[in-house]
């Protein structure tokens, strides 16, 4: 059931993303928001192929145990690629709300970012290794969890003053990849079915994805 459930969610799910990544680029019609939110879905699906894809391949052929090496070279490039994706969708918040200055705000979330991203390069992370550290594991993902809350703060509170739903849907977004996301970090390692939870997690991207894409539908009705 795996070998045929997980290679075709994982083809639809990399194709989807990057389509609408490329079609909102395409049809930003000089807004610069669509320009970011479909950079930051094409960079979200680049990234996840490095990991995905080798994930099929393994799955198809002699199995995860097999391939943990190329397995971990595609989680580590996907680590990098995630934090830019959140990065990004820090920019699509500031185009959409943010009114004047706030460099406290800025340097917060890109410090965040750079930490997430020196504590990916650690060797101590063994992404190559059969075992990789949990510790590191814990480790990189505190700045990553801590910059996700408080993206997903000022789109929800965003939100909520300007009574915008697409923004306090990105925010639900935000929130269940996260809630998905952590307990693999904790337990994937000591119980592997635990890594089910990246189906919803992924389903969660997609939702955020999807919400922008359906922005800029919106944005070329009301201009028709």
């Amino acid at each position: 059931m795996q070998k045929i459930f997980e290679p075709f969610f994982h083809a639809a799910y990399l194709i989807t993303v990057i389509a609408l990544g490329i079609q909102m680029i395409r049809l930003y019609e000089g807004r610069r928001y669509f320009i970011l939110f479909g950079s930051m879905a094409v960079i979200l699906g680049f990234g996840d192929s490095f990991h995905l894809i080798p994930r099929v391949y393994a799955l198809l052929t002699t199995g995860l145990a097999e391939n943990y090496a190329i397995l971990g070279a595609g989680k580590f490039i996907t680590s990098i690629t995630m934090t830019i994706f959140y990065v990004i969708l820090y920019e699509v918040w500031k185009e959409r709300f943010r009114t004047k200055p706030a460099n406290g705000l800025d340097l917060s979330i890109y410090l965040l970012a750079a930490v997430r991203v020196v504590l990916c390069l650690f060797p101590g992370n063994g992404w190559l290794s059969p075992e990789p550290s949990l510790f590191y594991g814990i480790l990189r993902n505190i700045p990553f969890a801590v910059l996700g809350a408080i993206i997903m703060y000022l789109l929800h509170s965003s939100g909520k003053r300007s009574n915008d739903r697409d923004a306090i849907n990105l925010s639900y977004g935000v929130f269940f990849s996260f809630l998905f996301y952590v307990p693999v970090v904790l337990f994937a390692g000591t119980a592997p079915l635990v890594g089910v939870l990246m189906v919803p997690k992924t389903i969660a991207y997609l939702y955020i994805v999807f919400t922008g894409y359906g922005q800029l539908g919106q944005y070329h009705l009301e201009k028709a």
